[in-house]
């Protein structure tokens, strides 16, 4: 049984979008989490994070929908996620902020 996935998007102080993601991630939520991730990142290169604090659980189907916006986005993990994304290569693309 699968955690649910929940995605909110809201704006720091300093004006900058956080993407923040609750639950698992995988293939069969990876659309609407590419959806989600969609819609917040901004046409005008605006700087995005992405929140996987809370994200119990990513799959290579989650993994897919971040590459393609790695030069856009900063990403904040925690010590589950860490790992996988520095093998993935992900954290090469990107900055990724431990929690």
């Amino acid at each position: 049984m699968s955690t649910a996935l929940t995605l909110t998007t809201s704006s720091r102080p300093d004006g900058v979008r956080v993407l923040t993601a609750v639950g698992e991630i995988d293939m069969s939520n990876a659309a609407s989490f590419a959806a989600a991730l969609g819609d917040a990142v901004a046409a005008d290169g605006a700087p995005l994070v992405v929140d996987l604090t809370a994200v119990e659980y990513l799959d290579s189907a989650g993994l897919s929908v971040l590459f393609p916006h790695a030069d856009r986005i900063a990403l904040v993990a925690g010590p589950l996620l860490e790992p996988l994304l520095t093998i993935s290569g992900l954290a090469d693309l990107t900055t990724v902020e431990s929690q």
